[in-house]
């Protein structure tokens, strides 16, 4: 399987480089959660996370953190794809807002860079349910780490 890569311009592409299996290797608690990738790029990362009854609190929602892990690994892989060369991220600050449960289907979510910066970089995370509504908003700021 390859990942859809987006430009920036727009463009896609299917590049075997960015196969999900070694991006999502690289955080085994997203793998184990069962967070899927679907589209990687420096201007644009895309994945997704199936609403599965062990994901739930009470009454079948999907929890928020499931919610929160989806969009810290997809805008961290955001993060990662825009690390200059050697360099490596660790989330500095991640802020969060839930706007509906999500009670069956799939959580969305897609990472944008707000800002890339020489000691940091914010990425904006949008998820959406199945039907393209809003269901949660995430920004966070990733260290930008120097190599050894």
């Amino acid at each position: 399987m390859h990942v859809t890569v987006v430009t920036s311009a727009g463009a896609t592409r299917q590049d075997p480089r960015m196969d999900p299996a070694p991006l999502l290797a690289l955080m085994p608690f997203a793998v184990t959660t069962g967070i899927e990738l679907d589209r990687a790029g420096p201007g644009e990362v895309a994945g997704r996370l199936p609403w599965a009854p062990e994901r739930c609190t009470a009454g079948g929602v999907l929890h928020g953190g499931a919610l929160m892990t989806l969009a810290d690994t997809v805008g961290a892989v955001c993060a990662f794809l825009n690390l200059p060369a050697g360099a490596s991220t660790s989330t500095l600050a991640s802020a969060t807002s839930l706007l509906r449960a999500v009670r069956g289907g799939t959580a969305h979510a897609t990472a944008r860079p707000l800002h890339v910066g020489r000691s940091t970089i914010v990425v904006l995370t949008e998820v959406t349910d199945d039907d393209g509504r809003p269901v949660a908003s995430v920004t966070q700021t990733q260290a930008v780490l120097a190599g050894a």
